[in-house]
């Protein structure tokens, strides 16, 4: 058996090596930390913008508006002009720098845009007051529109309309230590011409209006004088005519095909129209517009033109001769008056009476003829009034009817036919003188008889 024997000293000694090899590596460790910490610091330092602000040395807005689309517009139309403002402004000279505030607004940014857009010497009115459509900034651009009314009587060609750009912009930033900033802001009006175009179009007028059998309840005609005033001719024109609002006149035969319209040319278009029961006797509103096809194929059509309409009362019937008598039990035949109150002729004018209890009737039915405005004709009924009749006025209903002026049926309203029923004694003393002279002159023939000494 061998054995190793170990010193302790030399134990030791390995332990107190290792200690103080450890004591040695912290100081460097310690060092090596405290280095990077400083050395990152120091990056942040340089490279952190924080405190790096940003100045435009130079630069300004630059505007400019134009249509956006068509700029071709027809007479007589209210239309969308659809407008683009644009800032092609930039900046020339930017500068980064510590210690510089940055600026709240940018030279080249037009701040609180006002556009208004004039008439001119252009045929239009303009409709919609200036618009603001604040800030545009550099390379941008802004819708804005105006809703334009080109007059009837505009002449085809190419106009200017005026437009006036109003708005703000930085003109100077003025830094004031490392924590303000004075600003001063310029105003500024720019003005410019926009080409509006109208295209060659139909213009139309009306030169006249002639109505025919317009009653209220009724039905009747409108013919209209239209003429082209403008400069374009239209192809396969229609014109229509249109119910203004709840108007009591209303278009039956609304549609008439015209065809080709040349400029200057004079038509005339008649339309069939039907009246309300309701309708007064006075002036309603229609309108008319022509459809058509211009020179270039497209589908246009013309404003809506107004005009009035007389309209008459309706045709209307009243009893004006005396209440008809009628005894209880008896058949009789009556006759009454009728008149026409309207302000349209009644044509084959026929009264029609509805007998009921206690009356009766067999012929109930009379003609009556043409009745113009103003005039009477007398029907005549056959009526039969009950035995058990109550004495008193009665009111029975009666009704006309007839044609008007287009040969269309026609009935009034009702008419109260009054009728007196007295009792038999209301006959006065006539009966009771026919019954004593009966009596006498059969006892005078009885007694004839005797002096002749015939048997009776």
């Amino acid at each position: 058996m061998h054995f190793k024997f170990i010193d302790s000293n030399t134990k030791l000694g390995n332990n107190n090596q290792r200690n103080l090899k450890r004591k040695l590596q912290f100081p460097q460790i310690y060092q090596i930390s405290l280095l990077l910490m400083v050395g990152l610091a120091i990056c942040s330092i340089i490279i952190s913008p924080v405190s790096a602000g940003t100045k435009y040395q130079t630069g300004s807005p630059n505007l400019s508006v134009s249509i956006s689309g068509s700029n071709e517009f027809t007479a007589g139309n209210t239309e969308t002009v659809a407008l683009k403002v644009q800032n092609t402004g930039f900046n020339t000279m930017k500068m980064v720098q510590s210690g510089i505030v940055d600026r709240d607004d940018i030279p080249s940014t037009a701040k609180m845009v006002t556009v208004s857009l004039d008439a001119g010497d252009a045929p239009v009115v303009i409709k919609s007051d200036p618009q603001m459509i604040g800030d545009v900034a550099a390379s941008g651009s802004i819708p804005v529109s105006f809703t334009v009314l080109v007059k009837d009587d505009a002449k085809a060609g190419t106009y200017e309309l005026p437009a006036t750009l109003s708005y703000t912009y930085l003109a100077e930033a003025d830094q004031q230590g490392t924590d303000s900033i004075s600003y001063r802001y310029n105003k500024k009006d720019i003005y410019l011409n926009i080409p509006f175009t109208v295209k060659p179009s139909i213009t139309l007028d009306i030169t006249g209006v002639q109505t025919e059998s317009l009653n209220a309840g009724g039905s009747g005609y409108v013919t209209l004088n239209l003429k082209n005033s403008g400069s374009d001719s239209g192809f396969n024109a229609i014109a229509k005519l249109i119910r203004k609002d709840n108007s009591p006149v209303v278009p039956v035969d609304s549609t008439i095909y015209i065809g080709k319209l040349d400029p200057e040319t004079e038509l005339t278009a008649k339309f069939k129209v039907s009246i309300s029961k309701d309708a007064e006797e006075q002036s309603y509103p229609l309108s008319v517009r022509v459809d058509y096809k211009n020179s270039d194929g497209e589908n246009l059509s013309t404003q809506v033109k107004d005009f009035g309409v007389q309209v008459g009362s309706k045709v209307s019937f009243s009893v004006v001769s005396d209440p008809a008598t009628i005894n209880v039990g008896q058949k009789k035949v009556i006759e009454v008056r009728y008149k026409n109150d309207g302000s349209a002729t009644a044509y084959s004018a026929e009264a029609r009476i509805s007998a009921v209890d206690p009356f009766t009737s067999n012929d109930d039915l009379a003609y009556l003829g043409d009745l113009k405005p103003g005039e009477s004709g007398v029907a005549k009924f056959e009526v039969s009034a009950a035995s058990d009749a109550t004495v008193k006025t009665y009111g029975l209903d009666s009704e006309v009817r007839y044609r008007d002026a287009l040969d269309n049926s026609q009935i009034s309203d009702t008419v109260k036919v009054p009728i007196i029923v007295e009792s038999a004694q209301g006959m006065g003393p006539l009966p009771g003188v026919i019954v004593v002279l009966l009596i006498l002159g059969g006892g005078y023939y009885l007694y004839s008889k005797r002096r002749s000494g015939n048997p009776v």
